[in-house]
Protein backbone atom coordinates (compact mmCIF):
# COMPACT_ATOMS: atom_id res chain seq x y z
CA UNK A 1 0.00 0.00 0.00
CA UNK A 2 1.43 3.41 -0.95
CA UNK A 3 2.02 6.06 1.68
CA UNK A 4 -0.59 8.38 0.15
CA UNK A 5 -3.31 5.71 0.13
CA UNK A 6 -2.49 4.74 3.71
CA UNK A 7 -2.54 8.39 4.80
CA UNK A 8 -5.91 9.05 3.18
CA UNK A 9 -7.43 5.97 4.82
CA UNK A 10 -6.28 7.09 8.27
CA UNK A 11 -7.56 10.61 7.70
CA UNK A 12 -10.94 9.16 6.76
CA UNK A 13 -10.86 7.16 9.99
CA UNK A 14 -9.99 10.32 11.96
CA UNK A 15 -6.85 8.87 13.48
CA UNK A 16 -3.14 9.45 12.89
CA UNK A 17 -0.77 7.03 11.22
CA UNK A 18 1.02 4.84 13.75
CA UNK A 19 4.72 4.11 13.27
CA UNK A 20 6.65 1.73 15.54
CA UNK A 21 10.07 3.27 16.08
CA UNK A 22 13.02 0.88 15.54
CA UNK A 23 10.73 -2.16 15.70
CA UNK A 24 12.35 -3.48 12.55
CA UNK A 25 15.81 -3.71 14.12
CA UNK A 26 15.15 -7.06 15.80
CA UNK A 27 13.31 -10.01 14.30
CA UNK A 28 12.12 -10.86 17.81
CA UNK A 29 10.37 -7.48 18.21
CA UNK A 30 8.86 -7.34 14.72
CA UNK A 31 5.96 -9.79 15.40
CA UNK A 32 4.77 -7.76 18.38
CA UNK A 33 4.62 -4.57 16.32
CA UNK A 34 2.77 -6.43 13.59
CA UNK A 35 0.33 -7.89 16.13
CA UNK A 36 -0.45 -4.39 17.44
CA UNK A 37 -1.50 -3.45 13.90
CA UNK A 38 0.69 -0.39 13.41
CA UNK A 39 0.66 1.21 9.99
CA UNK A 40 4.44 1.34 9.58
CA UNK A 41 7.41 -0.40 11.19
CA UNK A 42 10.45 1.89 11.24
CA UNK A 43 14.00 0.66 10.79
CA UNK A 44 17.39 2.27 10.09
CA UNK A 45 19.24 1.09 6.98
CA UNK A 46 23.01 1.47 6.50
CA UNK A 47 25.18 0.52 3.53
CA UNK A 48 28.27 -1.15 4.97
CA UNK A 49 30.81 -3.00 2.85
CA UNK A 50 28.30 -3.45 0.07
CA UNK A 51 25.54 -4.83 2.31
CA UNK A 52 22.37 -3.13 3.51
CA UNK A 53 22.41 -3.57 7.27
CA UNK A 54 19.48 -2.92 9.60
CA UNK A 55 20.66 -1.39 12.89
CA UNK A 56 20.51 1.76 14.97
CA UNK A 57 24.10 1.61 16.18
CA UNK A 58 26.87 3.26 14.16
CA UNK A 59 30.22 1.86 13.11
CA UNK A 60 33.41 3.34 14.57
CA UNK A 61 35.78 3.24 11.62
CA UNK A 62 38.51 0.63 12.13
CA UNK A 63 37.50 -0.02 15.75
CA UNK A 64 35.63 -3.33 16.28
CA UNK A 65 32.63 -1.72 18.03
CA UNK A 66 29.22 -0.32 17.24
CA UNK A 67 28.07 2.69 19.25
CA UNK A 68 25.32 5.19 19.95
CA UNK A 69 25.70 7.79 22.70
CA UNK A 70 26.49 5.73 25.81
CA UNK A 71 25.86 2.32 24.26
CA UNK A 72 28.57 0.04 22.87
CA UNK A 73 28.26 -3.35 21.16
CA UNK A 74 30.77 -5.70 19.55
CA UNK A 75 31.01 -5.22 15.79
CA UNK A 76 32.02 -8.80 15.01
CA UNK A 77 28.64 -10.33 15.82
CA UNK A 78 26.31 -11.13 12.87
CA UNK A 79 24.19 -8.14 11.82
CA UNK A 80 20.65 -8.22 10.51
CA UNK A 81 20.51 -7.39 6.79
CA UNK A 82 17.61 -5.70 5.03
CA UNK A 83 17.03 -8.69 2.75
CA UNK A 84 16.49 -10.90 5.80
CA UNK A 85 14.07 -8.42 7.34
CA UNK A 86 12.12 -8.12 4.09
CA UNK A 87 11.82 -11.87 3.99
CA UNK A 88 10.47 -11.96 7.56
CA UNK A 89 7.74 -9.30 7.44
CA UNK A 90 4.13 -10.22 6.84
CA UNK A 91 2.65 -9.47 3.42
CA UNK A 92 0.52 -6.69 4.92
CA UNK A 93 3.41 -5.06 6.81
CA UNK A 94 4.83 -1.79 5.50
CA UNK A 95 8.32 -0.71 6.53
CA UNK A 96 9.48 2.86 6.98
CA UNK A 97 13.10 2.60 5.85
CA UNK A 98 15.21 5.40 7.35
CA UNK A 99 18.33 5.63 5.17
CA UNK A 100 21.50 6.49 7.06
CA UNK A 101 24.98 7.63 6.06
CA UNK A 102 25.98 9.34 2.82
CA UNK A 103 27.19 6.59 0.49
CA UNK A 104 25.75 7.56 -2.94
CA UNK A 105 25.41 3.88 -3.90
CA UNK A 106 22.74 3.28 -1.26
CA UNK A 107 19.64 4.29 -3.31
CA UNK A 108 20.46 2.00 -6.25
CA UNK A 109 21.27 -0.96 -4.00
CA UNK A 110 18.05 -0.31 -2.06
CA UNK A 111 15.95 -0.31 -5.24
CA UNK A 112 17.53 -3.57 -6.37
CA UNK A 113 16.92 -5.18 -2.97
CA UNK A 114 13.31 -4.03 -2.76
CA UNK A 115 12.73 -5.23 -6.31
CA UNK A 116 13.70 -8.75 -5.24
CA UNK A 117 11.32 -8.65 -2.26
CA UNK A 118 7.92 -7.52 -3.42
CA UNK A 119 8.71 -4.25 -5.19
CA UNK A 120 9.40 -0.64 -4.25
CA UNK A 121 5.71 0.28 -3.95
CA UNK A 122 5.28 -1.85 -0.84
CA UNK A 123 7.42 0.23 1.54
CA UNK A 124 8.17 3.87 2.38
CA UNK A 125 11.58 5.58 2.49
CA UNK A 126 12.73 8.53 4.61
CA UNK A 127 16.12 10.12 5.27
CA UNK A 128 17.89 13.19 6.56
CA UNK A 129 20.26 12.74 3.60
CA UNK A 130 17.95 14.36 1.08
CA UNK A 131 20.18 13.48 -1.87
CA UNK A 132 19.08 9.86 -1.39
CA UNK A 133 15.43 10.89 -1.68
CA UNK A 134 16.05 13.11 -4.71
CA UNK A 135 17.51 10.06 -6.46
CA UNK A 136 14.73 7.71 -5.36
CA UNK A 137 11.94 10.07 -6.43
CA UNK A 138 13.03 9.50 -10.03
CA UNK A 139 12.12 5.81 -9.69
CA UNK A 140 8.41 5.05 -10.25
CA UNK A 141 6.37 3.92 -7.28
CA UNK A 142 8.68 5.07 -4.48
CA UNK A 143 7.09 6.89 -1.52
CA UNK A 144 9.57 9.31 0.07
CA UNK A 145 9.47 11.37 3.27
CA UNK A 146 11.98 14.15 3.96
CA UNK A 147 13.30 13.86 7.51
CA UNK A 148 14.07 16.98 9.58
CA UNK A 149 16.08 16.86 12.79
CA UNK A 150 17.10 20.48 13.40
CA UNK A 151 16.09 24.06 12.60
CA UNK A 152 18.69 24.43 9.87
CA UNK A 153 17.11 21.55 7.97
CA UNK A 154 13.64 22.93 8.62
CA UNK A 155 14.56 26.27 7.04
CA UNK A 156 16.25 24.54 4.11
CA UNK A 157 13.17 22.47 3.32
CA UNK A 158 10.63 25.26 2.84
CA UNK A 159 11.82 26.23 -0.69
CA UNK A 160 11.76 22.57 -1.76
CA UNK A 161 8.14 21.87 -0.86
CA UNK A 162 6.68 23.72 -3.81
CA UNK A 163 8.67 21.53 -6.20
CA UNK A 164 7.51 18.25 -4.66
CA UNK A 165 4.42 16.30 -5.64
CA UNK A 166 2.52 15.17 -2.53
CA UNK A 167 5.29 16.29 -0.12
CA UNK A 168 5.71 14.58 3.25
CA UNK A 169 8.00 15.26 6.20
CA UNK A 170 9.16 13.40 9.27
CA UNK A 171 10.15 15.98 11.86
CA UNK A 172 11.32 15.98 15.47
CA UNK A 173 8.45 17.07 17.69
CA UNK A 174 10.54 19.76 19.41
CA UNK A 175 10.52 21.67 16.10
CA UNK A 176 6.72 21.75 15.88
CA UNK A 177 4.16 24.23 17.14
CA UNK A 178 0.69 25.11 15.83
CA UNK A 179 2.07 27.76 13.44
CA UNK A 180 4.65 25.41 11.93
CA UNK A 181 2.07 22.66 11.46
CA UNK A 182 -0.26 25.19 9.79
CA UNK A 183 2.59 26.30 7.49
CA UNK A 184 3.12 22.71 6.35
CA UNK A 185 -0.61 22.24 5.84
CA UNK A 186 -0.74 25.40 3.73
CA UNK A 187 1.82 23.71 1.47
CA UNK A 188 -0.25 20.48 1.31
CA UNK A 189 2.49 18.63 3.20
CA UNK A 190 1.73 15.61 5.38
CA UNK A 191 3.53 15.52 8.74
CA UNK A 192 4.74 12.63 10.86
CA UNK A 193 6.69 13.33 14.02
CA UNK A 194 8.89 11.69 16.65
CA UNK A 195 9.40 10.85 19.47
CA UNK A 196 5.85 10.58 20.82
CA UNK A 197 6.02 8.41 23.93
CA UNK A 198 3.24 9.65 26.19
CA UNK A 199 -0.46 10.34 25.77
CA UNK A 200 -0.24 14.05 26.58
CA UNK A 201 2.34 14.65 23.85
CA UNK A 202 0.31 12.57 21.40
CA UNK A 203 -2.92 14.43 22.11
CA UNK A 204 -1.29 17.83 21.76
CA UNK A 205 0.39 17.01 18.43
CA UNK A 206 -2.76 15.44 17.01
CA UNK A 207 -4.77 18.49 18.07
CA UNK A 208 -2.37 20.64 16.04
CA UNK A 209 -3.02 18.51 12.96
CA UNK A 210 -0.05 16.14 12.54
CA UNK A 211 -0.81 13.14 10.35
CA UNK A 212 1.30 10.48 12.05
CA UNK A 213 3.18 9.67 15.24
CA UNK A 214 6.40 7.71 15.66
CA UNK A 215 6.69 6.03 19.04
CA UNK A 216 8.81 3.53 20.96
CA UNK A 217 5.72 2.64 23.02
CA UNK A 218 3.79 -0.15 21.31
CA UNK A 219 1.05 0.02 23.95
CA UNK A 220 0.46 3.69 23.12
CA UNK A 221 0.34 2.91 19.41
CA UNK A 222 -2.05 0.03 20.08
CA UNK A 223 -4.46 2.36 21.84
CA UNK A 224 -4.46 4.66 18.81
CA UNK A 225 -5.05 1.75 16.42
CA UNK A 226 -7.97 0.51 18.53
CA UNK A 227 -9.42 3.99 18.90
CA UNK A 228 -9.03 3.94 22.68
CA UNK A 229 -6.26 6.54 22.87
Amino acid sequence: MSYVVMLNERRAASRPLTIAHRAGHELGLLPRAEAVGVDLVETDVWLHRGRLEVRHLKTAGPLPVLWDRWKLAPAWKPRLELAELLGAVRDETTLLLDLKGRDPRLPDILLETLGRHGGVERHVVCSRTWAFLDTLRRAPGVSTIYSIGNRRQLQALWPRLGRLEQPAVSIHQRLLDPATVAAFQARSTSIITWPVNDDRCRDELVSWGVDGIISDDLDLLGRVVRGTG
